[in-house]
């Protein structure tokens, strides 16, 4: 299916299920958002890398005007719903500040691709947020969880993401994740490794004679 969506490019990667809170500021977006809630409208919202407008980008419908502002600026709630390929860019809208594209929505299998991979690799991001430190928890039971879930814990770097939302099948997201996820746990764990190594250098030893012969 093709057709025609106003665009609100960024630097960032945008998954179908993914809720993603807004500050609209900008008067181009503001009229594109206004004009969304109130004619029910979706946006599309391609991703830029190296201040190039990528093809890929991901079609979200405004769930909430959460804070409106007495400038017109706008927090809002938004959902990610499809991935579109953007065919060609129309710069120019008459009556509108913002852009827009004529996007194919290509055909995407989700689902849950492979169950036991699917757990293989929430163990592996759960290992990965124990080496770095952190506590992060997923937005739904770990039975429910399909790539686009979990990908922004994984790591990615935006290119990666990217080249994860050109990826049109579940399985091959999840065995993108899982080569990620292959490449830098050990590179972690040495690094962690290290840092004990470092610190135990740091500091004074309490040697006795016994601990070593002449």
């Amino acid at each position: 299916m093709t057709n025609f969506v106003p665009i609100f490019p960024l630097g960032i990667v945008v998954f179908p299920g993914e809720q993603l809170n807004l500050h609209i500021f900008e008067p181009r977006y503001k009229q594109l958002i206004q004009e969304c809630v109130a004619d029910n409208k979706m946006f599309g919202i391609p991703t830029v890398l190296n201040n190039q407008l990528g093809e890929w980008g991901t079609l979200v419908r405004v769930k909430k005007v959460s804070k409106l502002y007495d400038n017109g600026e706008m927090d809002i709630e938004t959902e990610g719903l499809t991935v579109f390929k953007v065919l060609e860019v129309v710069k120019s809208i008459p009556d509108k500040l913002y852009s827009g594209a004529i996007v194919h929505y290509p055909q995407n299998v989700e689902g849950r691709g492979n169950p036991e991979l699917m757990r293989k690799l929430i163990s592996s991001i759960r290992e990965l947020h124990q080496v770095l430190k952190l506590d992060k928890k997923f937005n739904k039971p770990d039975e429910l969880l399909v790539s686009y879930d979990v990908a922004h814990h994984a790591g990615l770097s935006v290119q990666e993401e990217y080249e994860l939302l050109s990826l049109l099948h579940e399985l091959q997201r999840q065995e993108y994740l899982k080569r990620h996820l292959a490449k830098v746990l050990p590179v972690l764990a040495e690094m962690e490794q290290l840092k004990e190594k470092v610190k135990l250098n740091g500091h004074f030893k309490n040697l006795s004679s016994l601990d070593f012969e002449l």
